[in-house]
């Protein structure tokens, strides 16, 4: 059984080459959704954004290729290729394209007890 389905598994990928950047486009592929853990490949155009937005669960960023401009609460960061910010639960945060960029995003969430 795979547990990360839409990727194949024993084989060395690039997954910049998973969501292409198109032009004027955001484009995501979901690779694992669960009540406590989400990862998607993300790829935005330069302008392009994510609207301030919140998560119940920490997310981490990792920044494929190009540089991201990353708000969390009121502070910015920059994030360049080969970088990684983590974005904490509850706090708003946004993304915006300082020029195309690819990612992969972790959001890591509380457990769910299913006593």
């Amino acid at each position: 059984m795979a547990y990360i389905e839409k990727l194949p598994l024993g084989k060395v990928l690039d997954l910049k080459r998973e969501v292409p950047i198109e032009e004027e486009q955001m484009l995501s592929k979901t690779l694992v959704q669960r009540d406590d853990l989400g990862m998607t490949l993300f790829s935005l155009d330069k302008d392009q954004e994510i609207s301030r937005h919140s998560s119940p669960g920490d997310a981490m960023v990792n920044v494929l290729s190009g540089m991201a401009e990353i708000t969390i609460g009121s502070d910015v960061f920059e994030v360049a290729a080969g970088q990684t910010i983590i974005m904490p639960a509850g706090i708003p945060h946004s993304l915006y394209a300082k020029e195309a960029f690819q990612m992969l995003l972790a959001v890591v969430k509380p457990e769910v007890n299913h006593d």
